[in-house]
This record gives C-alpha cells, structure tokens and sequence, in this order.
C-alpha cells in the first residue's frame, strides 16, 4: 500500500533522514519509534510532501514523491500532525464539516460515527474548538482527519501530554480504524499503546530504521531498547 525506499531528507543543508525505507499493508498498524530528534516526524512530513527529499514513496503503485500535499491528501493519505493545527475560532462541527473532501460520496465515515467514538465532541458540537482541552482537540484532530476518508492515516504523538483515560480512548479509536480497513503509521514515544495496537514497530535513530520487527520482538530485544529507546 505505501512503499518507501531510500528515502532521503533535508532541511535546508541538513541532512535528516539517511535511507529510510519500509512498508504499510492494507489494514495494518504500524508503529514508528525513537528518541525525540530521530526522524520520526521528518518520516511524516516527507510521505506529505512538507520537505525536501530524494528517493521513492510509493502510494498503492503509484510515486508520489514531488506530489504537492493537498494532492497527497487527495489520494487518500490522512496526517495528523503533533501541533493538532484546529480552527480555534471556528465551532467543533464545523472543524469537523472542514475534514470533508468536496464532492466525496460514500464515505465510511460521518458525524455521526465521530460523536459515537468521542461522545464528549458530540456535547461540546457548537463550541468554538479553541476553548477545547487539549485531549477534546485531540479528538478533534483525529476526527476531523478521519472525515477526508483516508485509507492511511499518519498520526504523530497522538497521546503526548493527555490524561491516562484519553490515551486509552485514542488506542481504541486506532482499533476501530483497523477494523475499518484504515492502515494506520503511528508515531509515539509511548512504548504501552504502540505495543498493544500495532502489528509491526519500526525504530529510527539517527534518521535511519535500526529496528523493524513484531512488538514480542521488540521485547525480547534488550539492547535495541536501551540503544535507541530508552532514556
């Protein structure tokens, strides 16, 4: 479904990513790990066309390296940066009415399955989104993201500072996507939930994959984890 190979990324002469490939399969949740300044984030921002790079990313077939963001997002890749990036002076409905593709039809989604998942949005519908906690902004980002109907969808830090009970809510909303047929590249630092969600985990250090493997293998691998993991 999406295949990266060789990838290669730059911030201005900074060289970021150094040959970065793997693979996302249809349905699949696949879990990218690392420190903070590994190149996580890079790795999202690269496959949505917001830096500059070399190499192949590859969307059910088709390359769409050079593609500019809007037509990525088109294809049916959803992002969820770490910012969350909401409308704050417009209402959450209409955050939400904002994440429709223009003249979409049969979508697997509506509002309806987003004030199920997240009750709490149902309830807070009219209010202006910039007045939401930050676990309600969350939600609101993961949902708004989910209306464009993507059969991907990249989430970065999804749980970064939330309350233990929202951390479990995303986890099950990232079930749910599976179960929907979305793949799902998450970008976490929690070892918990990207353990118990995803079928495979990738590691990057120093803008390089050095892991990639099942979560048992991952445990049982002491020295990846204390080398690239843990602080």
């Amino acid at each position: 479904m999406l295949k990266i190979e060789q990838l290669h990324a730059y911030y201005g002469k900074s060289h970021v990513l150094h040959g970065v490939s793997f693979q996302v399969q249809a349905g699949e949740i696949v879990a990218l790990l690392g420190r903070n300044g590994s190149g996580r984030s890079t790795t999202a921002k690269a496959i949505m066309g917001l830096v500059d790079c070399q190499g192949s990313i590859e969307w059910q077939g088709q390359e769409i390296l050079g593609r500019k963001p809007y037509e990525i997002a088109h294809l049916g890749i959803g992002y969820v940066p770490e910012n969350r990036d909401i409308f704050p002076r417009l209402t959450v409905h209409q955050n939400l009415l904002l994440g429709q593709k223009s003249g979409a039809r049969n979508s697997r989604w509506s509002f309806a399955d987003m004030y199920a998942m997240f009750p709490r949005l149902q309830e807070r519908q009219h209010t202006e989104a910039g007045v939401l906690s930050g676990g309600e902004q969350q939600m609101l980002t993961l949902c708004r993201t989910l209306m464009g109907d993507p059969s991907l969808i990249i989430i970065d830090e999804p749980t970064e500072g939330l309350a233990p009970k929202i951390v479990e809510l995303v986890g099950q909303y990232l079930q749910t996507l599976k179960a929907r047929g979305v793949s799902v590249l998450l970008i976490e630092q929690k070892l918990t939930i990207a353990m118990a969600i995803s079928e495979r985990v990738l590691v990057m250090g120093h803008g390089s994959i050095v892991f990639e493997g099942t979560p048992d293998a991952l445990r049982a691998d002491a020295l990846v984890r204390k080398e690239w993991l843990e602080v």
